[in-house]
C-alpha cells in the first residue's frame, strides 16, 4: 500500500500548490518560490463542526441589498478614513504592514480607543504581547474607555468561539504570522498556516459582517510575509512608511475595494502616540531653504489629494571617469532619463558632472509631474541660480524636450494658492484648458527651453 504523501510544495507569491519541487511557478511564471510545507490535517474534535459562526447565505437582487451611510463608521483620524475611502466599512477585512518598529500596533491601539468611545464593541487580540504590555502601551497613549477588551491568543479555533460569544463589532488580530489552525500542520507563520488562517477571518469577516483588521510582518523586500495571495484575499491593503528612528509616518493604500487607492496619510510620533497631520503639504515644505539654489517646489498628486513637495539637486563637478548619479525619493533611472534629455535638447555637459536628487520630507515620488521640477532644480544648481520661492513648476518631459500635460491641474493650482504661492509653470495645454482665477500668475511652457527661460 502506498504511503500517503504529507508535504506538497506552495508558491509564496501565488499560493500555487504542487506535489514536487519546481524552479519556476507555473502559475505566476517566478522564480525560486515553491516552499514545502507539511499538507496533513489533524482529526478536528466532534463538536468543530457545530462551532462554526458561518450562517448559510442565499442569492440576493441588487434590489434587496442596502447600503447606507451607517454602513461605515468613522476611526476618529480624519487621515485614516480618506485612506480607507471615508471610514471603516462594515464587514470588511483590512490587512496594515510595516516594518518592525513602526507604529503598526500604536495606530491600531488609538483607532480601537476612538471607536469604543464611539460606541462600537472592540476586540483587540495579540499574539505577540501580554496582557501587561498592552497595559503599559495603552497607558501611553492615554485613557480608554467604552467597550474595549483584550485578548492573548494565538489558536484561531479559540478566537472564533471567543468571537462568537462576544460579538464584536471590530477585531483586531495583531499579527497573522503568530495565529495558527489546529486541523494545519505546519507551523504559525507558514505559507499553509497564513493562507488558512486569513481564510477564516475572511469568512468570519463576510458571514457576521464583522470588520477585521490584521497586522502582517514585513520581509526585507518590503512586501507582507507569507503567500502573496494574502493580499488579493483582503478588501484593503495599508502600508505603514517611514524610518522609525524619524518623527513622520506614511499610511498608503494600496488596495481598497471601497475606495480610492495610492491615498496617503500622514502622521507623526510623539511621545503620547501618533498624531495626524492634516496639511501634509505645509509639512513638507516646512523648513525649506531661501534663496538656496537647486531647490523646486512641486505638485505632486496622491489619490485625489494634491501635495507639495520640495525637490532637490545638487550638480557638482565629477573627479571620477564615471559621473555617479544618486536618487532618494524618485526612480533613478527617471533622473538618469532627464539628465539625458538636457545633455541632448538643451545641450548641458551633464556628463561632467555628479548630480543628487532628493525628496524632501521621505516621500517616495515617481509620478510623471514631477519630471519639469527636477529639471529645473538641476539646471538651477548648474548654472547656481535659485529659483523664486513663491513658484511651483510641475510638469511631465518627454524625450524630445517637450512639456505634456497631467491631470488634474485645477486642483494642483488650487493648492499652491492655498499655501500662499504666487506663480506657477505648467504645460501650456494644461492652461489652454483651465480659467485663470486671478489668484496666482498662471505661466505655459511648451518644452523644456521655455522653462529654463525663467531661470
Amino acid at each position: 500500500m502506498a504511503k500517503a504523501k504529507t508535504t506538497a510544495f506552495f508558491c509564496k507569491e501565488c499560493g500555487y500548490e504542487s506535489a514536487k519541487w519546481m524552479g519556476q511557478c507555473p502559475a505566476c511564471r517566478e522564480w525560486n518560490t515553491m516552499v514545502e510545507e507539511p499538507v496533513g490535517k489533524k482529526e478536528t474534535s466532534p463538536g468543530a463542526g457545530r462551532r462554526s459562526l458561518l450562517i448559510k447565505s442565499r442569492p440576493a437582487l441588487l434590489s434587496e441589498i442596502s447600503v447606507e451611510e451607517k454602513d461605515r463608521v468613522s476611526t476618529g483620524y480624519k487621515e485614516l478614513d480618506q485612506v480607507l475611502g471615508g471610514g471603516v466599512v462594515a464587514g470588511s477585512l483590512v490587512l496594515v504592514g510595516g516594518d518592525p518598529g513602526i507604529g503598526k500596533s500604536t495606530l491600531l491601539l488609538q483607532v480601537c480607543r476612538n471607536l469604543a468611545v464611539g460606541g462600537q464593541k472592540v476586540l483587540y487580540i495579540s499574539g505577540e504581547e501580554s496582557l501587561k504590555q498592552i497595559k503599559l502601551r495603552a497607558n501611553r497613549i492615554g485613557s480608554v474607555t467604552g467597550e474595549l477588551k483584550f485578548l492573548c491568543e494565538t489558536s484561531l479555533d479559540h478566537i472564533r468561539d471567543t468571537i462568537g460569544e462576544e460579538k464584536p463589532d471590530i477585531v483586531i488580530i495583531d499579527s497573522i504570522q503568530t495565529m495558527y489552525r489546529e486541523e494545519v500542520a505546519s507551523a504559525p507563520g507558514s505559507v499553509s498556516q497564513v493562507r488558512e488562517s486569513t481564510n477564516l477571518l475572511m469568512q468570519i469577516a463576510k458571514g457576521e459582517g464583522i470588520t477585521i483588521f490584521i497586522v502582517g510582518h514585513v520581509t526585507k523586500e518590503g512586501v507582507v510575509a507569507g503567500p502573496r495571495v494574502l493580499e488579493h484575499m483582503v478588501d484593503t491593503v495599508l502600508y505603514f512608511e517611514g524610518d522609525r528612528h524619524a518623527s513622520y509616518r506614511i499610511l498608503r493604500g494600496v488596495k481598497n475595494r471601497f475606495g480610492s487607492t495610492n491615498e496617503i496619510g500622514v502622521f507623526e510620533m510623539r511621545e503620547q502616540g501618533l498624531v495626524e497631520v492634516e496639511n501634509p503639504s505645509e509639512f513638507m515644505l516646512d523648513g525649506r531653504p531661501e534663496g538656496a539654489s537647486g531647490a523646486v517646489v512641486a505638485c505632486a498628486m496622491e489619490g485625489t489629494r494634491p501635495l507639495l513637495l520640495e525637490v532637490q539637486a545638487l550638480v557638482t563637478q565629477t573627479n571620477l571617469g564615471i559621473p555617479r548619479r544618486t536618487a532618494a525619493g524618485t526612480d533613478h533611472n527617471r533622473v538618469n532619463l532627464l539628465m539625458a534629455v538636457l545633455e541632448k535638447r538643451c545641450h548641458y555637459e551633464m556628463s561632467r558632472y555628479d548630480a543628487y536628487v532628493n525628496i524632501a520630507g521621505g516621500m517616495k515620488m515617481n509620478e510623471p509631474a514631477l519630471d519639469l521640477a527636477i529639471i529645473m532644480a538641476l539646471v538651477s544648481s548648474l548654472k547656481d541660480r535659485p529659483v523664486d520661492a513663491k513658484t511651483i513648476v510641475w510638469g511631465e518631459v518627454g524625450l524630445s524636450g517637450e512639456v505634456r500635460a497631467v491631470s488634474m491641474a485645477e486642483q494642483r493650482v488650487n493648492e499652491a494658492v492655498k499655501l500662499g504661492f504666487e506663480a506657477c509653470i505648467l504645460p501650456q495645454i494644461c492652461l489652454d484648458k483651465m480659467k485663470d482665477t486671478g489668484k496666482i500668475r498662471l505661466i505655459g511652457v511648451r518644452n523644456v527651453r521655455e522653462a529654463i527661460g525663467y531661470l
